[in-house]
């Protein structure tokens, strides 16, 4: 039996649950009610909850430091479970990939993502599995921070729910097959 850490994402507080900054929050959310998961206390600063899949322990997390600083929360649990970084995955908006894509990768760069930026450092590699949540790109000359803390538009949200609903399909087949034919199956748009 391997544990898997499953870390989603996003800025605390009711005024950021809907933004797209939050893909990864939504998505541990999804997962939990999808698999009877509750988000019940708090450690390393992330909220967490437990349970199994496909015969493996799965812990989810959603960081309460903000994104900016996701890395302390993330390499902390991953100290403290002594978790071997090809059982982490890090599930993170991406305004890069159009709306509705997913893309998992075994290891790779941050694409500017402060969160993501923030694990790297902390964890000193790269070296960790990912899964994107396109969210599109800004229109015009909006600013990118501006744009990831806007909530999804309503022509948008059901394009960013089936994603999210797609994404923990996803996740659970990385923990239950592996990531290689996960990202055969996964990787592209919705």
């Amino acid at each position: 039996m391997l544990t898997y850490l499953l870390v989603g994402l996003g800025n605390p507080g009711r005024e950021h649950r809907a933004n797209r900054h939050n893909a990864g929050f939504m998505m541990i959310d999804e997962f939990c009610l999808d698999a009877g998961i509750r988000i019940d206390r708090m450690q390393s600063e992330a909220l967490i909850g437990k349970g199994t899949l496909g015969g493996n322990k799965i812990i989810l997390a959603k960081p309460q430091t903000f994104m900016n600083l996701s890395g302390q929360s993330v390499s902390s649990l991953v100290r403290f479970y002594k978790l071997p970084l090809d059982q982490l995955l890090v599930i993170h908006d991406d305004l890069d990939l159009p709306l509705g894509t997913l893309r998992m990768r075994p290891s790779g760069g941050s694409a500017g993502q402060k969160g993501m930026i923030s694990i790297i450092e902390q964890l000193g590699t790269q070296d960790f599995p990912r899964l994107r949540i396109g969210i599109g790109k800004p229109p015009g000359r909006m600013d990118a921070a501006k744009y990831v803390l806007r909530d999804f538009k309503k022509n948008e949200q059901e394009v960013a729910y089936i994603a999210i609903k797609r994404a923990v399909e996803a996740v659970k087949s990385f923990v239950e097959i592996g990531i290689e034919a996960t990202m055969d199956w996964y990787n592209g748009p919705t």
